[in-house]
């Protein structure tokens, strides 16, 4: 079966998370993803992981987590010669994704009026910070500074942690998530309206505020300012309680749960017959769960409340979770070796999310940088003799082992 973005072509000029995730999350689909970094400064997630040798190598496991299915191109933008390059290579794609600052690749010739004149079709996604209008368009961040900036840090936590930010880069992933859908949008509105790209601009302080989405709307309506909460809820039967062992969650949100939550802890008095109710008996109610719940183990409570239809779960680890049974029944992960001739394993996630037609799949592990410079500069035109005045040049990059190999393969 044929994947779903199979011959779509992708120029990803992003580096760190929200942008090579997004192009990530197409490139399982099947998506032909080229990756453009500079020779001498490639995306520095590279350089980020838990393998220090990893890192020095420029394989940190940060990139590798999201580089499968990828060609890996490098390219100076900086240098005339560079821009030509990309040029050529962007007249052959239907998508450009690039998340550098607003005005940046317009400095370059690389806005998106100038690949228009070149390649009318051309989708071209640009991500960034704060987006490419606005008064604060030229500023930098990354997911923390957003986190900050948005009011996302200021209601995480309590009044004794104080700010917090989430333990993962959840605005980079919502961006690219974000990303991805825009992209995939501008593709199916492209074959409706006879072929012409467009222009698509993704901010990651956008996709800030459309997480704080609920919290906003009460704020804008009638003041009600969102205060950091911990691991409490408006409902004391939404919360996080600890067991004789360890703490356990539970999410008893509505009323027919709370029903039920309170039949099983054999305390039918505290049924309340609307929300009101349960919000301004938060205290007492809150008393009462955990006094309950104190009494057994947080896996007792978990299969006990889940058998009742009551969601629950005890807080585990990562490792723990990725160990459960049914993570590898869902077959979100895919395991393959790093590179050929390697026999350590490279464990990834793939997507978010199966069909019953369309494959994932992953067909590549992740590149160096520039191991595919030689392979597509030459299917543009370019001469070996060419490619070694480029490099030479510092307008390109590739590893000695892959023009020795084109060069057994034209002898």
């Amino acid at each position: 079966m044929n994947p779903p973005f199979q011959n779509i072509r992708i120029i990803d000029a992003t580096h760190v998370l929200a942008g090579p995730f997004a192009t990530y999350q197409v490139a399982v689909l099947g998506a032909d993803v080229i990756k453009v970094e500079s020779p001498d400064d490639p995306d520095q997630a590279r350089l980020q992981g838990a393998d220090r040798g990893m890192n020095d190598a420029g394989m940190g496991t940060a990139f590798m987590s999201q580089a499968s299915n990828k060609k890996a191109v490098a390219i100076d933008l900086k240098k005339p010669e560079g821009q030509e390059i990309m040029k050529k290579l962007l007249a052959t794609a239907d998508v450009f994704v690039e998340n550098y600052r607003p005005g940046a690749m317009e400095q370059l010739g690389l806005g998106y009026e100038d690949l228009a004149a070149i390649n009318p079709a051309l989708i071209y996604c640009s991500i960034s910070a704060f987006g490419s209008s606005g008064p604060r368009r030229e500023l930098t961040a990354y997911d923390n500074v957003i986190q900050a900036f948005s009011g996302m840090m200021a209601m995480t936590g309590d009044r004794q942690t104080g700010p917090l930010k989430s333990g993962a880069p959840v605005v980079d992933y919502a961006t690219g998530t974000t990303a991805a859908f825009a992209i995939t949008t501008a593709l199916f509105q492209r074959e409706r309206n006879g072929g012409k790209g467009q222009f698509v601009d993704v901010s990651m302080l956008d996709t800030a505020l459309m997480l704080t989405s609920p919290y906003l709307t009460a704020l804008l309506w009638n003041g009600k300012k969102p205060e950091p909460k911990g691991n409490t809820f408006p409902f004391a039967t939404i919360g996080c309680y600890q067991a004789s062992d360890e703490p356990l969650m539970i999410a008893a949100s509505n009323l027919t749960q709370q029903k039920r939550l309170w039949t099983a802890l054999g305390r039918e008095d505290m049924i309340k017959e609307n929300n009101n109710q349960r919000l301004d008996s938060h205290e007492e109610e809150a008393k009462v769960i955990a006094e309950i719940i104190s009494t057994m183990t947080a896996d007792y409570w978990e299969t006990f409340l889940q058998k009742r239809r009551i969601p629950a779960a005890r807080i585990r680890r990562l490792e723990e979770t990725l160990a459960d049974p049914h993570v590898g029944a869902r077959g979100m992960l895919h395991s393959q070796p790093i590179e050929e001739n390697d026999e350590r394993e490279l464990v990834v996630p793939i997507s978010a999310f199966t069909m019953s037609s369309g494959e994932r799949r992953i067909t590549s592990p992740p590149q160096k940088v520039g191991a595919q410079t030689v392979e597509l500069l030459a299917s543009l035109g370019y001469s070996m003799s060419d490619l070694g005045a480029l490099e030479a040049a510092g307008v390109i990059g590739y590893p000695t082992s892959s023009v020795q190999t084109d060069r057994r393969g034209t002898r």
